[in-house]
C-alpha cells in the first residue's frame, strides 16, 4: 500500500491508495464515533454498498445510509438539502462521521454537508473514479453547483482520510477513466516534466487499468497535488495552477449544460487550448503543444472545443474564480512542468479561439 500525507493548516490526513482497500477502511473510523453516515448513489451502492457497509459496521458503529442521485445535475442546493434532511432524520451528533463513497459529485457534496453540518463534523473521502481519485478527493476543496457557475459554493475543508481501492476503477465505463487521466496528466504538464514522460511512455498501461502503472500514477499524482496544497490550502497563490486547462473547460461544461462532458473531457480539450495559449503568451514551443495534444488524444478525451463564437467563449470564462476585477487569469506552461498564473487580455484570447 502507498501512504501519502497530507499537511495543511485545516489538517493533517493520510491517502491509503492499494488494491482492496475498500475492505480496510473501517481502520480510518475515529474510535469516538457515534454514527457513520454512508453517502452515495444508487449506481455505486449497486456495486460497492453492501460491501463497505459490512465493512463499516465491522467498526462496531451504527451506520445510516443516505443515496442522492447520481450525476453532476445534481450536485445542486436541492441535493444538500436532503443530505441535511437525512442527517438531522437519523439524529447525527458532533461526533458523527460521513463517509462519501462515489466519484466528485459524492465526494464534492458530502463533504460541504460535513463542513456545514453542525458547523463541521468529519469526513472520509472513499473516491470511485479516477479523477476523484487523483483531484477532487485530495486538498478540501468542497463545494455545489449554481445555475450561474461550477463549484461557486463550497468551503475549504479537509477530510479526515482518502481512501483509494485502485480495483474499483475496473468497474468505470471507458469515457470515465479517460476524463481520469486528464487529471493525472496535468500534473506532469503543470509540476513534474519526468512524470509526463512518464505518462506518454505507459498510455497503454494507463488505459487498460494495469495496476502497476494505475499505483504509480494515482500515489504520484496525490504527491503532487499535496505538496500544492500544503503550500497554499485555500487557493490564495500558487495552487492556482492546478486549474491548468479549467478556465477554458469549465465554460464548456457550463456552455453545454452539466454532465454534457464529462468534468475531465472539458479540462482535456481546455489544456490544448490553455496550451495554445501558452505559445502566445509564454512562448511555449510548438512541440510541447503538440506534445500536449498528443497525449490528450492518446487518453481518449476530445481535442476540439465546441465552435461558439468568442463573445460567448468570454461571457462564459467570465465566471470562473480566477477572473479578478473582470480580467481573465489563466494558468499557462513557459514551459513543460513550469507554471504561472496571469491576466490575459481578451484580443489575445480570440486570438487563440480563432484557432479552433
Amino acid at each position: 500500500m502507498s501512504v501519502v500525507h497530507v499537511n495543511t493548516p485545516g489538517g493533517s490526513y493520510p491517502i491509503h491508495v492499494t488494491a482492496g482497500r475498500l475492505d480496510r477502511i473501517a481502520e480510518s473510523i475515529p474510535n469516538d464515533t457515534t454514527t457513520i453516515a454512508l453517502i452515495t448513489n444508487p449506481t455505486i451502492f449497486n456495486l460497492y454498498g453492501e460491501r463497505v457497509l459490512k465493512a463499516l459496521q465491522s467498526s462496531g458503529k451504527k451506520v445510516v445510509q443516505v443515496q442522492i442521485p447520481d450525476g453532476e445535475q445534481h450536485k445542486n442546493s436541492q441535493t444538500l438539502d436532503a443530505i441535511f434532511d437525512a442527517l438531522l432524520q437519523n439524529r447525527l451528533d458532533r461526533k458523527a462521521v460521513i463517509v462519501a463513497l462515489g466519484g466528485g459529485v459524492v465526494g464534492d457534496i458530502s463533504g460541504f454537508a460535513a463542513a456545514c453540518f453542525m458547523r463541521g463534523i468529519r469526513f472520509i473521502q472513499v473516491p470511485t473514479t479516477l479523477l476523484s481519485q487523483v483531484d477532487s478527493s485530495v486538498g478540501g476543496k468542497t463545494a455545489i453547483n449554481h445555475p450561474l457557475g461550477k463549484n461557486m459554493i463550497g468551503a475549504f475543508y479537509q477530510p479526515t482520510a482518502v481512501e483509494i481501492d485502485i480495483h474499483v476503477l475496473k468497474t468505470l465505463p471507458k469515457r470515465e477513466i479517460s476524463a481520469g487521466l486528464a487529471e493525472v496528466i496535468k500534473y506532469g504538464m503543470i509540476t513534474d516534466a519526468d512524470f509526463l514522460d512518464w505518462c506518454l511512455a505507459n498510455t497503454a498501461g494507463l488505459t487498460s487499468l494495469q495496476d502497476t502503472q494505475t499505483q504509480y500514477a494515482v500515489t504520484r499524482s496525490c504527491e503532487l497535488k499535496a505538496l500544492v496544497v500544503s503550500q497554499d490550502e485555500r487557493e490564495s497563490g500558487l495552487r492556482a495552477i492546478l486549474n491548468f486547462g479549467h478556465t477554458f473547460g469549465h465554460a464548456i461544461e457550463a456552455g453545454l449544460g452539466y454532465g454534457e462532458w464529462l468534468h475531465g473531457e472539458a479540462v482535456g480539450c481546455g489544456m490544448i487550448m490553455a496550451a495554445e495559449l501558452s505559445a502566445e503568451v509564454c512562448g511555449l514551443p510548438e512541440q510541447s503543444v503538440q506534445k500536449i495534444r498528443d497525449l490528450v488524444a492518446a487518453i481518449g478525451c476530445p481535442t476540439a472545443p465546441p465552435k461558439w463564437d468568442h463573445d460567448r467563449w468570454i461571457d462564459l470564462m467570465g465566471l470562473d474564480k480566477k477572473t479578478e476585477g473582470g480580467q481573465l487569469r489563466f494558468v499557462l506552461l513557459p514551459e513543460l512542468g513550469k507554471s504561472v498564473v496571469q491576466a490575459v487580455d481578451v484580443a489575445t484570447v480570440k486570438k487563440v479561439l480563432a484557432k479552433f
